[in-house]
């Protein structure tokens, strides 16, 4: 009999800033579409997560929609802007979740792994084979206290990922490496 676990899909998280999309910089945020730049790294990224049999999700902290700085027909505006272009691309996102609270507290703003885990209960995921790649100790911590078998940091910053890269650029080279 098929252990219940391998009914579960496998999963690659991604953080959005900075990962899918140019990060605007410290204090920054994408306050608007035309702002959005999507950066060919995570495309490549993308197709070897595809490749490898993973299903992808965006878990973002938008904490610019608390301040006011946009609202969240504007953040998903953006959304509608990356899934048309990666359906371009023949590539797609299983989901997009995005935590729009200022408070640290909240169970989904990351490092609370909340938005992993309603991602898991709403599409059957497998956390326990899945990865969690972001640019922030927030992102690598979130993939942790969700259970996620790895995780991958992007930048130069000391952290506490099992893997790094300087940038998104080297990122789909580890994943050919790194997924099973």
């Amino acid at each position: 009999m098929m252990h219940e676990n391998h009914k579960l899909k496998p999963c690659v998280f991604f953080d959005r800033d900075g990962i899918v999309n140019r990060f605007p910089g410290e204090g920054l945020y994408v306050e608007r579409v035309e702002d959005f730049h999507i950066q060919r790294g995570f495309l490549d990224a993308l197709r070897v997560v595809s490749a490898k049999g993973y299903v992808a999700v965006i878990v973002t902290n938008q904490r610019g929609v608390a301040l006011g700085k946009m609202t969240m027909d504007e953040v998903h505006a953006m959304h509608e802007r990356l899934r048309k272009h990666l359906a371009t691309e023949g590539l797609e996102l299983l989901d997009i979740f995005v935590c729009p609270h200022g408070d640290n507290a909240h169970p989904d703003r990351k490092p609370n792994p909340g938005m992993l885990l309603e991602a898991a209960r709403k599409h059957g995921l497998d956390l326990s084979r899945s990865w969690m790649i972001g640019d922030s100790e927030r992102d690598i911590e979130a993939g942790r206290r969700a259970g996620c078998a790895g995780t991958v940091f992007v930048g130069h910053k000391e952290n506490a990922a099992d893997h790094q890269v300087p940038d998104i650029e080297h990122l789909a080279a580890l994943l050919v490496k790194v997924l099973p």
